[in-house]
């Protein structure tokens, strides 16, 4: 399957993957190793060690869903569990501090959808940010979460073999999950968690159909913390030299306050299907140019206003000549930062004709600084303001700063 997915959907495919090991990259802390520590010379030390997590929680709740032919298959809703692995740096001068001291890791989800002989049974792999929304203390504490990733195992669209499924046409799409929930500290080392989600599967028109899967309900779980460096300490069971299992947050640093202004350039593409040729392998080029100014409040917060260039080779069966499938748009927007990465919302108008799309749109995108010039970026484009219009996989370059 994956080099079908290699094959048929690279940029989106690439992205993902450089997403999980950038993320990866991330989690290995600077410590010096040491194989044995006493613990006499640490036991008076507070938020000594390596902290890490492990959480597991249910999922259910019900489908928002925009086509007509699944009704029967998605009105009992859906259920799914997902296991998280989390890491929870000390450290007050990363990026985390600045935001409660945020925890991140990796996890996977599996989940039953609807009917799996139409829509699959869908498993995921994704990476994931957690951010702490109520001071340090608390016996339940508040928390608002962000998961990307890869979802697969989808049973696609057929014209033969699966008609009816219209929601999706790919055995793959993209994994997103948005979590507000509580976390309420039940012993020394277990949480009891808590919350409401909303979690999307889609390819962004890469494959047609595209309605895509949006999931909304409740979920519940445990989360058990433990200290990395036990083991180095006394890896007795009956022992009652015991670090400290759960990081006791400190009060958050401040945003770096930046106040700075740059000029940005955008270049990204893909491909995309005509709903009409769902189940063939006719594909058509989609391209976006962007032109942005950026300003910076502070270390979190940043405004972008700017214009976009797109050419839309779908659009080739009405407006037949190549100078006819070019748009022109203008869009503000906001950025959220958070070290590295950046999650992005921008809504546009176009300029120019819209070619049947609708006057306006929206771009929600992620965004990983490579270095202070450079970037990579993930967005979907939408049309219809809620439809998605394609995913483009883009570099972009920050040539004026000040």
């Amino acid at each position: 399957m994956t080099s079908r997915l290699l094959k048929l959907h690279p940029p989106i495919f690439s992205t993902i993957v450089l997403f999980q090991f950038i993320l990866l990259g991330s989690f290995f802390d600077a410590f010096a190793q040491r194989d044995t520590i006493q613990f006499e010379e640490v036991k008076d030390l507070k938020n000594f060690g390596r902290f890490r997590y492990i959480e597991v929680k249910g999922h259910t709740g019900y489908h928002l869903y925009a086509g007509e032919l699944l009704n029967e298959s998605v009105n009992d809703g859906y259920g799914a569990i997902e296991v998280r692995y989390g890491w929870q740096n000390t450290d007050p001068d990363h990026w985390s501090s600045r935001y409660g001291y945020a925890t991140y890791g990796i996890g996977y989800y599996s989940g039953f959808v609807g009917n799996p002989s139409v829509l699959g049974k869908p498993n995921a792999l994704f990476g994931f940010v957690n951010f702490p929304l109520s001071y340090p203390g608390k016996k339940n504490e508040l928390e608002l979460g962000l998961g990307l990733g890869l979802t697969y195992n989808l049973e696609p669209y057929d014209p033969v073999s699966n008609p009816d499924n219209d929601a999706i046409g790919s055995p793959f799409a993209v994994y997103f999950n948005l979590y507000f929930g509580g976390a309420y500290k039940m012993t020394r080392e277990v949480d009891l968690l808590y919350g409401i989600d909303f979690t999307h599967f889609s390819n962004g028109r890469m494959t047609t159909p595209n309605y895509g899967f949006n999931m909304y309900g409740i979920n519940l779980g445990l989360r058990y913390y433990y200290n990395v460096d036990q083991k180095k300490v006394n890896n007795d069971v009956y022992t009652n030299e015991i670090l400290q299992a759960r990081f006791e947050r400190p009060e958050s640093r401040d945003h770096i306050k930046l106040r700075e202004s740059s000029i940005e350039m955008v270049l990204g593409g893909g491909t995309v299907q005509n709903e009409e040729d769902k189940g063939t392998d006719k594909r058509y080029g989609i391209f976006s140019g962007v032109l942005d100014y950026r300003y910076k409040f502070n270390s979190m917060h940043a405004v972008t206003a700017g214009f976009d260039f797109f050419y839309d080779g779908s659009l080739e069966p009405d407006y037949p000549e190549t100078s006819d499938q070019w748009l022109y748009g203008a869009h503000i927007g906001y950025d959220f930062m958070f070290g590295r990465f950046a999650t992005r919302l921008q809504a546009g108008a176009y300029l120019s004709d819209d070619k049947g799309k609708t006057p306006s749109y929206l771009r929600a995108a992620f965004r990983y600084d490579i270095n202070k010039w450079l970037f990579a970026q993930l967005a979907i484009k939408t049309k219809n303001t809620s439809r998605a219009d394609w995913v483009e996989f883009g570099i972009g370059f920050t040539p004026f700063k000040w």
